[in-house]
Parts: C-alpha cells; structure tokens; sequence
C-alpha cells in the first residue's frame, strides 16, 4: 500500500490508537496531537479528497466528527472544539482524515492572515456571482 493513511487505517507498521470505529471510520488520536486528545477520523475505503467520498461515507464520517466532539467535550473539557481537514497538495496522508481537536483558551492555535499576493481585486459580490455561475 502506497498510502499512508491506507497503512494506518489498515494498522499496517504502525501502532494506531483507535477511540471508535465501525464499518466506515476509524477514529485514532494524531501522533502528533495539537492538543491531548485531538482525533483523526479517517474512511476505511481510500479516498482523498472529499469530494471524492459517496454520501454513506460523508454522512458516517460527519457523525463520527458528532460523536468525537462530544466525546471529547465530557472528557477533556475543552473551552472548544476545532474541526477541520486539508485537501488536494495539503493533504499530508494522501488520504482523507478529518481533525478533531480540543481547543484551550490560549493554546496558541491560530489561523494565518493570507498573503497579500494571492488576494485580488474582486469584491465579495463578484465572487459569489463567479461561484453561483459555476454552480450550473
């Protein structure tokens, strides 16, 4: 398996410590945690991108991020809980995987202000106009 996401769902080389997982999902704490606590939900079929995913597998992977989060609400006691996942050349496992992480007041996870150079001249309304054309 060329995938390394593939080989962790799978527990190929590699110990995984799994939360939940059942005919769809697997739910593994990150080896590399933002935060204790922080979750990796991954689909047992390779995809990598979501676009990728069939609605079945959407839908378990969306009640799994449910599942995690108020999982890790009841334990962890976070002031919150961050969701997010990358994808295309971002996408570091070549698989999908969403994150689920507790977030603390003051933890020092912050978003980056994009750079001015990939910023346009556009306003809002032009680009929702450019969206909702692409939508037909």
């Amino acid at each position: 398996m060329d995938c390394l996401g593939c080989r962790i769902v799978n527990q190929i080389e590699m110990e995984v410590n799994i939360v939940y997982e059942n005919d769809y999902v697997v739910c593994l704490l990150d080896i590399a945690p933002f935060n204790d606590g922080h979750i990796l939900i991954m689909p047992k079929q390779h995809y990598l991108d979501l676009d990728e995913i069939d609605e079945v597998t959407r839908n378990e992977i969306m009640n799994a991020a449910v599942k995690m989060s108020k999982l890790l609400k009841k334990v962890m006691q976070p002031d919150g809980i961050t969701c997010c996942q990358n994808g295309g050349i971002f996408n570091d496992l070549a698989h999908y995987h969403m994150h689920v992480i507790p977030r603390f007041s003051g933890d020092g996870f912050s978003w980056s202000d994009p750079k001015d150079d990939f910023k346009t001249s556009r306003t809002l309304k032009d680009i929702k106009q450019m969206l909702i054309a692409g939508l037909v």
